[in-house]
């Protein structure tokens, strides 16, 4: 039977408490839901009680006030959605200890059928200490990477937008795409703005090209000469306008994340003076887009520059400190980091023995996509980055080689930001001579092992061989 709200229930024996050693006496567990909450807490007489709350600010008010009454100093609860956000923040207000138990772990205990006996379960495994909390940063950071969030998903509709008008171009067999290099950039827009304005001209279109536009006007003025059709160019200047609008929320966001980070300045930041990128092509591009304002924002909340490691931009650096923050202490080593970030190789071992991976259950974060993103930029890095990239890819392809290397980038962070280490890029040719150098160590290795001994070729054996 279903009780009521509020309504009392003493349990003085749990199920499945048998074998199990209390070390938190004073704990509840929460239940979460979309309209009521189940609350399992301790007692005087060493029992426990359960009430249900509803999921109103008034009732959240009155659930911590209750366990304030019973002396509970910790709470453990369910991350299910978004409806455990508002009882967190209203029990970090009262002072009292949040663990956001993951429900992937809580769904492998067998034997709860109800909401009332999974409250007992989650009251009864955090007395024990077997429930591990989530990680979730301060406040403060919390703040920003709601704003950060938001604002990525403003970017990726406007990108959508930007598609849209793509296809319509292309159904008018306008080839913008094929004249510039981005649609977005600024001969590309310049040519829209242009088209939606009433121009038909390929001729004029293709003078509104940038000095340092590679292809000439004759040759883009070739790829402008389209049918214009009405239906199209309507859809043409509908996309635009929304783009535009799009473009305006975003930078609404970006003045609000600026001031927002300027209240979490840190004293490192004074002690230790933002350099100048010592890579000329990416300190342009970091110029050219407009994002050197928020690169010295992120160095006054870290007091380290992320965006010195190769491949790792400013909206690389965004993510990573508004999902974790600077304090990275809540990882006692970088392994832990990575194995956070989704980036740590799953392993499956049975008997001893490596077993099949198979296809499993590929997830990610945020900030692992983004370190993913900032991997693929490798490829063509003259650092030491790079070539370990080129290396891998060579011999296991492309996709070991991003997710390697957005491992590699996930430790650098986690070294600067925890130990303040930074980073100094030895060279690709210094990363390929000590690698070479580790080959040849491990054949000489292998071949001592087996009887042998390597010696280096001479120049004479070196002819004969060719």
């Amino acid at each position: 039977m279903k009780p009521k709200k509020n309504s009392k229930k003493t349990n003085k024996k749990q199920p499945g408490s048998a074998g199990f050693a209390q070390i938190q006496p004073l704990v509840a567990g929460i239940d979460v839901g979309s309209e009521e909450h189940y609350v399992c807490a301790p007692t005087s007489d060493g029992g426990t009680e359960m009430r249900v709350f509803g999921a109103t600010t008034p009732d959240l008010q009155e659930m911590a006030a209750w366990l304030q009454q019973l002396g509970v100093t910790s709470v453990a609860l369910e991350s299910t959605g978004v409806y455990w956000i508002p009882m967190l923040e209203v029990l970090d207000h009262r002072g009292i200890e949040v663990i956001l138990a993951d429900t992937r772990q809580l769904s492998r205990v067998p034997g709860r059928k109800t909401d009332a006996e999974d409250c007992q379960w989650i009251q009864k495994l955090h007395s024990c200490g077997l429930l591990q909390g989530c990680f979730r940063p301060k406040d403060d950071v919390c703040h920003l990477r709601s704003l950060v969030r938001g604002k990525a998903v403003l970017v990726a509709e406007r990108a959508d937008w930007l598609r849209r008008m793509q296809k319509s171009l292309d159904q008018m067999n306008v080839r913008v795409h094929r004249a510039v290099k981005d649609v977005d950039g600024v001969t590309g827009m310049a040519i829209l703005r242009a088209i939606v304005a009433g121009e038909r001209d390929a001729a004029k279109l293709a003078h509104l090209r940038d000095p340092h536009c590679r292809k000439s006007e004759a040759a883009i003025a070739k790829e402008l000469k389209g049918n214009w059709r009405p239906d199209h160019l309507f859809n043409l200047e509908q996309a635009l306008k929304m783009y535009d609008l799009i473009g305006e929320r975003i930078a609404d966001y970006q003045r609000e994340i600026l001031s927002k980070m300027a209240e979490l300045h840190c004293a490192q930041a004074d002690q230790n003076p933002i350099q100048p990128i010592k890579n000329k092509e990416k300190a342009k591009a970091i110029k050219k887009r407009g994002e050197e304002p928020m690169r010295q924002a992120l160095h006054s909340i870290a007091g380290v520059d992320l965006t010195t490691i190769d491949t790792v931009g400013v909206g690389t650096a965004e993510v990573l400190i508004s999902e974790y923050g600077t304090d990275l202490s809540r990882f006692p080593n970088e392994k832990k980091f990575i194995k956070h970030l989704r980036l740590a190789p799953r392993q499956s071992i049975t008997g001893g023995k490596p077993q099949s991976k198979g296809k499993g259950k590929k997830t990610t974060t945020r900030a692992g996509q983004a370190l993913r993103m900032a991997a693929t930029t490798a490829h063509h890095s003259n650092s030491a980055i790079g070539g370990y990239y080129r290396r891998l890819a060579a011999h296991k392809g492309s996709d070991v080689a991003v997710f390697a290397t957005a491992r590699k980038l996930g430790s650098l962070v986690y070294r600067m930001l925890r130990w303040g280490q930074a980073y100094v890029d030895e060279g690709v040719a210094a990363y390929q001579q000590r690698y070479q150098s580790t080959r040849v160590h491990r054949l000489k290795a292998a071949a001592y092992e087996l009887g042998f001994k390597l010696e280096p070729q001479t120049t004479a054996l070196r002819e004969a061989a060719k």
